[in-house]
């Protein structure tokens, strides 16, 4: 438990616990816009208890015994070429109550986060901040990687016209669509176990999947998820993806392609799922696949920090992300 120098002298910052649970949920309900209902608490407790790599560490700030803020990070674990599996967090949630708002709440939070995970050995801390969050964090130690390598797949005629005025936020539930199936029945077969064990070696810091992983992270049926095999056959490679609308636009985002070592056809497995699915276009992360097109400019960007592991920080070629490691949740 930890007073900060920047703050009124009653702000203490602590590890949250079960029993700030209902006040966690009301302020995080609240900052990100969302009901105060049981979808909401079912989408908190299966992003922060279920997942496979452990429970969120989180914290909370108190003035005057009273939860003012909240930091939560997200436990996320990668395979590397060196054969050494590096343990990190993702900085997910964050709020703050209206009225300490601009007092360093976050700032306190976040730097308590830091020390704790370090002491933890945790190695590093990533995320994908806004543009106005941004500089906070870089102020913090932060180091901007740059921007994933976004691609896009045209779905028809006028896909390119409304990818380039679909400049706004997407919409958090997904569009219904009959394309493929549900990801959890595609994820439950047991030729998934299969698939990953032929997959290629990581050519940079890669998520490690597991079956627990993927079933985890594409399970919860609010969000949507769709899955696809190759020809019928989930050991020949999957795509993993949603449909969501941007403005007038909808559009496919393609969070995992997975294939066998060797295998030539992702780009198939791409078109197949801009046949079935019918968006306006489909976006990926990744090396460019068959008639896609880079999308410089609009790439999530990368922060990366150091925590219990002082290596240089990577360079985007260092890295093999998929887009459902970075998606916002």
């Amino acid at each position: 438990m930890t007073a900060s120098p920047d703050l009124a002298r009653d702000l203490i910052v602590r590890r949250a616990t079960d029993a700030d649970r209902p006040v966690v949920l009301a302020l995080l309900a609240d900052s990100l816009g969302w009901d105060r209902d049981d979808t909401f608490a079912e989408f908190f407790d299966w992003k922060h208890r279920r997942n496979p790599f452990g429970a969120s560490p989180a914290w909370v700030a108190l003035a005057d015994d009273a939860i003012v803020g909240f930091r939560t990070f997200l436990r996320w674990e990668f395979e590397h070429p060196d054969g050494r599996p590096r343990r990190a967090v993702r900085a997910v949630d964050t709020a703050t109550a209206p009225a300490h708002q601009g007092r360093g709440v976050f700032r306190a939070l976040t730097t308590t986060a830091v020390a704790e995970m370090t002491d933890e050995d945790v190695d590093f801390v990533f995320n994908t901040p806004n543009a106005q969050s941004r500089p906070g964090y870089l102020r913090m130690g932060w180091f901007d990687v740059g921007r994933l390598p976004l691609h896009a797949n045209i779905g028809h005629a006028s896909g390119i016209w409304r990818m380039r005025t679909a400049r706004v936020p997407a919409e958090r539930w997904p569009v219904v669509t009959d394309a493929g199936v549900d990801a959890s029945t595609l994820l439950a077969d047991d030729r998934i176990a299969t698939l990953l064990e032929q997959l290629a070696p990581p050519s940079g810091l890669r998520t490690a999947r597991s079956v627990e992983y993927l079933r985890w992270r594409y399970g919860l049926a609010s969000l949507g998820y769709r899955a696809m095999a190759f020809r019928d056959d989930p050991a020949a490679g999957i795509a993993v993806f949603r449909l969501r609308r941007r403005g007038a636009a909808v559009e496919a985002g393609l969070s995992e392609l997975l294939v066998p070592d060797g295998a030539r056809h992702e780009a198939q497995l791409v078109r197949d799922v801009v046949r079935a699915a019918r968006p306006d276009y489909l976006v990926r992360i990744g090396r460019r696949l068959g008639r896609s097109y880079p999308l410089p400019r609009l790439g999530p960007r990368l922060t990366y920090r150091r925590l219990a592991d002082l290596s240089p920080v990577p360079k985007l070629r260092d890295l093999d992300f998929a887009l459902g490691d970075v998606e916002l949740l």
